[in-house]
This record gives structure tokens, C-alpha cells and sequence, in this order.
């Protein structure tokens, strides 16, 4: 049985829609610019089910093979983000099965994934996952102090050129801090990376930020988050053991 309902999490829902629509007239932006990610991660499937069933259908999950049970048990039509580190091993299924990785770590995986999605023929989009405040235990980009910014650039000039890549922006995973304003220099860092790069690359600037989580999600708003993965406020929390 499902530890929650498809009503409760409609109503969680309603009220992260108005926390996020408040956040974003703070800093002027419209709440329509702000996209929720449910995320599904450990969650068993009646409670995907639940989800589903009160209208989520942007999806995120951080291990492929849980992904493909859950994608199999539910139909390729939802809308499925892949928000976790993409083991090498694990990138043709990654390739063919999300409609946005937000967990693209390095050139060799962007030149793998490029590949594969050719072989399946259609362009697949991805963000730049991007280490903007320098925690050793963090994947992607390393991107904290002005050395680091500007060695992405060579990187991110061949990614650009990958023919079946489409870059639609950045994403941060925040460290855990005492309060959600602990975030904010973190996702302050993340916008200023973005408008930086894309000006020293000659680029439109990239619509999507991905950041912010169930404790910071308004102070990522607040800062420029088109994207907030949210899993225990609708959901409850994971499963034990």
C-alpha cells in the first residue's frame, strides 16, 4: 500500500505552488518561469502511482536502472530527468530514455552521450552539472574559484559543437547548511556562472538552472531556479532500509 495519497500530494503540491509563486515575485520573476521536478528516487511505485495520478508528470530519478523499472511500469510519455551522477556504463540507456539530463559532469561523458544519441537518432538536451561551491565530495564541473570558471571554457566550446547535444543550461547540488540562506552565495553563483559563460562564448544566454531542493527551493527561486527538484515535500519522505 501507498504510505500517501494521490489528494495529499496534490495538496502538497498546491502549497509548493504557492511558496514558489511568492518567491519569485520577490525577485520579480513570474512563477510560470519556475518548473517543478518530482522526485521519484526510492520512492516504491504506488507512490509514483500517487504521483502520477495527481498530475505530476515531470519526473526525476538519480539511478538509471530504478529509472527504467519505473519508466517500463508507467509509459515513456511522462516526462523523465535524469538528476543523478550517469555512470559511464550506464549512458545508453541515459541517452535514450530522459528528456533532460540534468547530470552532465564531464566533456567524455557529453562526447559518449553525443554517440549515443545519434545511434538513436535525435538530439538529446542536457545541462552542465557544475561544482560552484568547491565540496570535494561533489560531482560535476569543478567551477569555484576564477581558475576553475575559466578552464570550463575550452570544455564547454566542444561540448557546444557535439551535434546531438542540445545545452540548455546549468545545475548545482547545494551543500547542506544550517539554514536554507546558506544556499543563497551557491545559487547566486550558479546564475553569475551561467551570464558568464555564455557571454565569454558569444552565446544566447541558457534558459534553465537547475537548483534548489525541498529545504532551499524558495531562496533557488528567489536567485534565478527554472528548475527546483522537490522529492520530500510532495512525496514524504523515502522508504527506510
Amino acid at each position: 500500500m501507498s504510505s500517501v495519497s494521490s489528494a495529499q500530494i496534490r495538496e502538497r503540491h498546491t502549497a509548493l505552488m504557492e511558496r514558489i509563486a511568492r518567491a519569485a515575485a520577490r525577485s520579480g520573476r513570474a512563477a510560470q518561469a519556475v518548473r517543478v521536478v518530482a522526485v521519484t528516487k526510492a520512492q516504491p511505485l504506488p507512490v509514483v502511482a500517487a504521483a502520477i495520478e495527481a498530475g505530476l508528470t515531470r519526473l526525476g530519478e538519480n539511478y538509471v536502472e530504478e529509472a527504467l523499472e519505473k519508466i517500463a511500469a508507467f509509459g515513456p510519455n511522462l516526462e523523465w530527468h535524469m538528476i543523478g551522477h550517469v555512470q559511464r556504463r550506464k549512458a545508453r540507456e541515459t541517452a535514450s530514455h530522459f528528456a533532460l539530463v540534468h547530470s552532465l559532469d564531464s566533456l567524455a561523458l557529453a562526447q559518449r552521450l553525443d554517440r549515443l544519441a545519434g545511434e538513436h537518432g535525435h538530439r538529446l538536451a542536457v545541462l552542465l552539472e557544475c561544482n560552484v561551491s568547491g565540496e570535494a565530495s561533489k560531482f560535476g564541473f569543478a567551477a569555484h574559484s576564477p581558475g576553475e570558471r575559466a578552464g570550463l571554457v575550452p570544455a564547454v566550446k566542444e561540448i557546444l559543437r557535439l551535434p546531438n547535444l542540445t545545452l540548455q543550461g546549468l545545475m548545482t547540488v547545494a551543500p547542506i547548511g544550517p539554514t536554507p540562506q546558506a544556499a543563497r552565495p551557491v545559487f547566486a553563483g550558479l546564475r553569475g556562472l551561467r551570464d558568464w559563460l555564455c557571454a565569454e562564448l558569444g552565446q544566447p544566454v541558457w534558459p534553465e538552472l537547475s537548483m534548489g531542493m525541498s529545504d532551499d527551493f524558495e531562496v533557488a527561486v528567489e536567485e534565478g531556479a527554472t528548475l527546483v527538484r522537490i522529492g520530500r515535500a510532495l512525496l514524504g519522505p523515502r522508504p527506510s532500509g
